[in-house]
């Protein structure tokens, strides 16, 4: 691909090719978390051939912010390296991970540091996913809140770095995914019918709500729920109908508020039947939901009750959760083989069919 020039804030940059952006990355510090020795030798993780939808990385400029700012988790990023993440996938069978950012994100304030940080981590993405064939797939980081900066982002993304999809948190201060600020990022978004995965954040307004109890024991999965019913109630979901949405967490809360939410749509003799796409429910089943942090029977049986097995696919939140934990759990909460099997691989492959 030749050089193009795009428009960078208020001056004019000289974008690279993607070849001389993979292969020149070194600068930007990728150079201390890769291995010096080739991974095409790696082979897919055991026979299963899993694809891990929810799989996170992060570059060195990340890891020194998460640690200076004393991140929930922070510690779990000591040390972190792609070889390190392919030993995970091996152990529980995964034949591929996305990988995508996750909480605190990179939004700290700053709209240029933000975009810098946007760039930096897709384009050590993109290496990752060149130096590793096969074993890793890329959801590009956005810049949000500015809407303007994703939209470049976007178009660099796909376009040069020949990204999977897009990685999102569930908020961005105190702004849900269905806000309106956000609108022109998602119609651009569905123009290229893209893979739009959600990770579970700890909006503004409810940080330490409780004392002693961690804001991820609630407030991910409370604001999950929030940007689902965002997006559903703003009518944002509706009209982006070519976008494939994945949720974290098995969608978090959304799976205690049916009876609120739904209303009579939530009762059995409607659950059962077909169901209107452009109504709440309809657009629940539309949904992708993944098993991270959620292969109990509780959780799994209520998902598949609200949105069937055919939207339910593999997540670990590695290096926070293990493939091989997620994979054990999941031979427990009552699902049939064939069912495992779509969950392991076949339901992801409708998502993402370059990996059939």
């Amino acid at each position: 691909m030749d050089a193009r020039t795009i428009a960078n804030v208020n001056n004019r940059v000289t974008l690279p090719s993607r070849r001389q952006v993979l292969t020149g990355l070194a600068a930007l510090g990728a150079s201390g978390l890769f291995p010096s020795h080739k991974a095409a030798a790696q082979s897919p993780g055991g026979a299963t051939r899993r694809l891990d939808l929810h799989h996170h990385f992060a570059n060195t400029a990340l890891i020194k912010i998460m640690n200076d700012k004393k991140t929930a988790g922070f510690q779990t990023w000591q040390p972190y390296s792609p070889s390190k993440a392919i030993e995970d996938m091996d152990k529980g069978g995964v034949q591929a991970s996305m990988i995508s950012i996750t909480t605190p994100g990179i939004w700290f304030g700053a709209a240029l540091e933000t975009q810098k940080l946007a760039r930096e981590l897709n384009e050590f993405g993109a290496k990752m996913v060149a130096d590793y064939p096969g074993r890793f797939g890329l959801f590009a980081v956005l810049p949000f809140p500015n809407s303007n900066d994703c939209l470049k982002e976007i178009e660099y993304a796909f376009d040069t770095l020949k990204a999977d999809g897009v990685g999102l948190l569930s908020s961005y201060s105190n702004k849900w995914l269905g806000d309106a600020a956000f609108a022109d990022v998602f119609r651009e978004l569905n123009r290229r019918k893209a893979v739009v995965y959600t990770h579970a954040q700890v909006a503004d307004c409810c940080q330490n709500l409780i004392p002693g109890i961690s804001d991820t024991t609630i407030e991910y999965n409370t604001d999950t729920a929030r940007t689902i019913i965002s997006l559903i109630e703003s009518g944002r979901a509706a009209e982006c109908p070519d976008i494939k949405f994945i949720f974290s967490h098995a969608g978090g809360t959304i799976l205690a508020l049916p009876g609120r939410f739904l209303g009579q749509q939530a009762s059995a003799a409607n659950l059962a039947k077909a169901t209107a796409p452009d109504s709440r429910l309809g657009q629940l089943r539309r949904f992708y939901y993944d098993t991270a942090g959620s292969t109990n029977p509780i959780q799994m049986t209520a998902l598949k009750t609200l949105v069937s097995t055919s939207q339910i696919v593999f997540g670990t939140d590695f290096p926070f959760g293990s493939s091989f934990n997620i994979a054990a759990g999941l031979q427990n909460c009552g699902f049939t083989a064939d069912e495992l099997r779509s969950i392991d691989r076949g339901n992801a492959v409708k998502v993402l069919p370059k990996y059939a």
